[in-house]
């Protein structure tokens, strides 16, 4: 059992919380208290580390949540993680590698220092260069405390969010707690890259080679990559590498993994991407690594596809299905804001930043509509933040939307399995067939039995669930305020019988108003 936080520890965890409540809510200060100002939030993130330092991360991308003066601190925390002390470290390697370490030089000097573990140059006896992924001494129990801490404090917030928002902001924590927990045994990372050379093994971004035999849950070791991080612009430039050929190769791969295998690596940030002397790319770190459901890529298809033709209803209908939008959105609400996020994203004229503040601008006019962000997309969105702030600083007048659409687009046929077009699309189908005359068949027959069932769509039951749950709200507080006057009149006899009776009154006329 990990040892209960300090007092000092919880009180940095419930600001940390509380800041990003009044940030969401849009609020002054609540319960007195005004949200902690950006830095002193970095700063608040760096002493809780671990756990909070890859929240950080994942939240850096919700502009839908954050000023972009917070959005700018905590998209550098990743960078500014301190190493292990060297009696922790020692201790870490230790339980490791034994008293008989299988290395023939070994770096104690770490490369680069994460919230989880740091990662040390060494070599094998055979002369291999090779990294070491080391774990943080403790890390698994902290962050099993951490987590706890967290959702017992967002369980006091949570019932002051909006459906949807409430919605999102779960959505982000559920992903985050199940991730962070996988990611802090470094086995979970071991098989997530042979899984990922398995996959892209074979195609044009480099992935560093595992050493199953001396990795663990309490380290990784892996072949030893060079090479210049993605946003290391000056020394490209002296490389003579063109940035646009680099990012066009990150964008197609991310297209390759997100879009057509649905298997894609979800933690990228500039110094998890290098690039080799040739222009190719290697990419490390393989501790986050999600599979999109294939609805949930072909939705994503639909969105871009819809986007790019400025086809409004299937746009909001594919948003919907999403789960972005809430099935109860109103259609001529969604289709004026459909409508100027596309004349927004349509304008070639516009600077990067011209654009991301038009953008902010019509979000900040239409922030009550019911949007939300499902678990699946919320890595997504990290991926196209990445994909976004490199392009805006390496190339003028970078347009996210109106320069990586068309490369989705081209990818369509691909993403949907219809690689070599029309023919082997119908051989499919006819190939399939028979199995869709017997599932008619069985549906007629269903019919005719009276036995027919009906698969209601989530999103469709979230807002049946909405509409109850407005209904019914002012019915349960009518209900208890009538009960609670009859245990006055039973408890305070005739000294509280106007009590009794003016419970009892306001709970009967507010069943009266719900049921109307």
């Amino acid at each position: 059992m990990p040892r209960p936080p300090s007092p000092g520890r919880l009180w940095l965890t419930f600001r940390f919380l509380h800041t990003v409540f009044v940030l969401v809510r849009r609020r002054e200060r609540f319960l007195f208290l005004a949200p902690l100002p950006p830095r002193r939030l970095k700063d608040a993130v760096l002493t809780l580390g671990v756990c909070f330092v890859k929240l950080a991360q994942v939240l850096a991308t919700r502009a839908d949540f954050f000023p972009e003066d917070y959005l700018a601190e905590l998209r550098g925390v990743h960078d500014e993680v301190d190493p292990m002390p060297q009696a922790d470290f020692q201790a870490a390697f230790r339980l490791a590698f034994g008293d008989a370490p299988p290395f023939a030089t070994f770096d104690d000097t770490p490369l680069a220092s994460a919230s989880i573990g740091q990662v040390h140059a060494a070599t094998l006896p055979d002369g291999s260069l090779v990294a070491v992924k080391l774990r943080r001494l403790g890390v698994e129990k902290q962050v099993r405390a951490d987590i706890a801490a967290i959702r017992a404090m967002l369980g006091a917030f949570t019932p002051f969010f909006a459906s949807a928002t409430k919605n999102s902001v779960e959505a982000v924590l559920t992903e985050f707690s199940a991730m962070i927990v996988r990611e802090a045994d470094l086995s979970v990372e071991l098989a997530n890259l042979r899984k990922f050379t398995d996959a892209y093994g074979q195609g044009p971004v480099r992935l560093p080679r595992p050493y199953p035999d001396l990795s663990s849950v309490h380290a990784l070791v892996m072949s030893y990559e060079t090479g210049w991080r993605i946003d290391d612009l000056a020394s490209l430039r002296e490389a003579g590498i063109p940035f646009s050929t680099v990012l066009d190769a990150l964008i197609d791969f991310y297209i390759e993994q997100m879009l057509v295998r649905g298997y894609f690596h979800a933690d990228p940030h500039p110094g998890n991407i290098l690039v080799r002397p040739g222009g190719e790319l290697t990419l490390l770190d393989f501790g986050m690594v999600k599979r999109l459901p294939a609805d949930t890529r072909v939705a994503m298809i639909e969105v871009a596809k819809s986007a790019h033709d400025r086809d409004y209803e299937t746009f909001i209908a594919a948003c919907k299905r999403l789960g972005i939008v809430a099935a109860g959105a109103d259609p001529s609400e969604m289709m004026e804001f459909a409508e100027r996020m596309f004349d927004i994203f349509g304008d070639a004229r516009l600077s990067a930043a011209s654009m991301q503040a038009l953008a902010f601008s019509v979000l900040d006019s239409m922030k009550d509509l019911p949007f939300k962000v499902p678990q699946d997309i919320v890595y997504v969105m990290r991926v196209s933040a990445l994909i976004e702030g490199l392009g805006a600083t390496a190339i003028d007048n970078f347009n996210g939307v109106k320069d990586i659409l068309p490369r989705l687009r081209h990818n369509l046929t691909r993403a949907l399995g219809a690689e070599a077009g029309l023919f082997p699309t119908l051989r499919g189908e006819l190939q399939n067939l028979p199995l869709t005359l017997r599932r008619a068949k069985t549906v007629l027959t269903d019919l005719s039995e009276a036995n027919l069932r009906v698969k209601v769509s989530p999103e469709t039951l979230e807002f049946v669930t909405d509409r109850l749950r407005l209904g019914l709200r002012p019915l349960a507080v009518g209900g208890t305020l009538m009960a609670a006057g009859f245990l006055a009149a039973l408890t305070l006899g005739e000294r509280g019988v106007w009590l009794a009776w003016g419970l009892f009154g306001v709970g009967a006329l507010r069943v009266w108003t719900g049921l109307k």
